[in-house]
């Protein structure tokens, strides 16, 4: 199956429950909760994933929250079972 979507990767697990109710609340209703690719490995292990053409509505609301636990976000290319490939949008 091929897929693609993107990823916002924090240090903190409470702040990806934080930014994935801000988002809700700013109207991006297709967001979820989910543990982050291993290529970014780094942090909580928890990132808010959500549809690319969301992608302009979520680095608004990133620049609105203006937090410093963002590790990046990314967008994620899965096809088939092959390894998840990661473009970095934002660091």
């Amino acid at each position: 199956m091929d897929e693609t979507y993107g990823i916002a990767a924090f240090r903190s697990r409470q702040q990806v429950l934080r930014f994935e109710q801000q988002l809700r609340r700013e109207g991006v209703q297709n967001v979820h909760v989910v543990s982050t690719p291993r290529d970014v490995a780094v942090g909580c292990g928890l990132s808010v994933r959500f549809n690319m053409q969301d992608a302009p509505a979520v680095m608004g609301a990133l620049r609105r929250a203006q937090t410093g636990n963002l590790i990046g976000v990314y967008q994620v290319e899965k096809h088939g079972n092959a390894r998840a490939r990661l473009t970095a949008l934002s660091r």
